[in-house]
């Protein structure tokens, strides 16, 4: 049920014969007031509660199924929360919930695992193991938005798309889901609060350049020559620097968007001066701000953080060479590995593929 977005829902009703204006709702008790029972409140009108009695519920048309939360941890910082949600198969993900001066933003998985394979981040450590549906999507959403409300907190205020998993990987399924998140009568969060972060899959850059999504695009780099990037990141090799670099200035170019670039800070890797500056030369002439993150702990990496000197000299180079904003990320929810790369499900016996 959660993967139909408003229009579908309106078509879906009235090709049963109801009237359009059935599908308001329905929207508002699944998307504002965040439902899972739709046993019909008194507020149905009888044509939409037959709709329901005879649709939705195993083994029909529609089904309505929570993820289920099985372990919620707290980070010490007091503002970090990671919950890991089990699907209707049984499969896993994790969602992140963070808040600072009262502003929270909701970090997504878009698949569970990941075949990109970066080699510092744990969900490409654990592999590829399927793509999410965009109800799955849109559940998490609505999962971070009741806790929040439950703890009698703000709304969300932004999106991130930043969990497990490629999102330009699973294009059809995220947009999908995005649209129904942005909806204005349903979660509203607005397209411009939502960043989509990518590790360069330049057929989905064109695509969102082609289709001119109002979502932000973040992408990540590591690496300023294909021989460093690819040593980190994979799929470098098969989308190189000159063509992924070709495709964020079409996208910028057809929207008019900055982009933002990540680049996670490796001692002794990708954090030196030098390095710095051929970014600087990469991004020329590109509307850019660089996302500076010093890298989280891994089991499967042994690389360690940028020291906060030389992260703070590769910033001054950024400026001074090209005047490009930057910001160094803080690090939160590292003691709890819900930091930027931490998130990973591990497989135990029995559980599925």
């Amino acid at each position: 049920m959660l993967e139909l977005s408003l229009g579908e829902l309106i078509g879906t009703l009235t090709a049963a014969g109801l009237s359009p204006a059935h599908a308001r709702p329905l929207w508002r008790h699944l998307h504002h007031e965040l439902q899972w029972d739709l046993s019909p409140p008194a507020g149905f009108p009888p044509p939409l509660r037959r709709w329901i009695a005879a649709n939705l519920g195993q083994g029909r048309r529609f089904s309505l199924t929570p993820p289920q939360e099985i372990a919620r941890v707290a980070s010490t910082d007091g503002l970090t929360s990671k919950f890991l949600l089990r699907l209707e198969d049984g499969e896993t993900v994790e969602t992140v919930l963070m808040g600072f001066r009262g502003r929270h933003t909701a970090c997504i998985s878009t698949q569970a695992g990941c075949a990109m394979g970066c080699l510092f981040c744990a969900t490409g450590q654990m592999g590829f193991v399927r793509n999410l549906r965009a109800g799955e999507i849109v559940a998490q959403v609505r999962h971070a938005q009741s806790a929040l409300r439950n703890a009698g907190s703000p709304a969300l205020r932004n999106l991130v798309l930043m969990g497990m998993g490629e999102p330009l990987h699973n294009y059809e399924a995220v947009m999908t889901a995005l649209d129904i998140i942005s909806d204005p009568g349903g979660l509203n969060i607005g397209p411009a609060r939502i960043t989509l972060s990518t590790v360069g899959v330049v057929p989905g850059i064109l695509r969102l350049a082609e289709e001119r999504r109002p979502y932000r695009l973040a992408v990540s780099l590591h690496g300023a020559s294909d021989e460093e990037r690819s040593a980190l990141v994979p799929v470098g090799r098969r989308w190189p620097l000159q063509e992924l670099m070709a495709a964020c200035r079409t996208y910028s170019a057809r929207t008019g968007r900055h982009i933002f670039f990540e680049w996670t800070l490796i001692r002794g890797i990708n954090d030196s001066t030098a390095q710095a500056a051929r970014l600087a030369a990469l991004l020329a002439g590109i509307p850019a701000h660089v996302n500076l993150i010093p890298l989280n702990p891994t089991g499967g990496y042994d690389g360690t953080a940028a020291a906060p000197a030389g992260a703070k000299a590769f910033q001054r180079v950024l400026l001074a060479e090209a005047g490009i904003p930057s910001t160094l990320r803080q690090r939160r929810g590292i003691d709890v590995a819900a930091g930027c790369g931490q998130l990973r499900v591990e497989k135990r016996p029995g559980s599925p593929r």
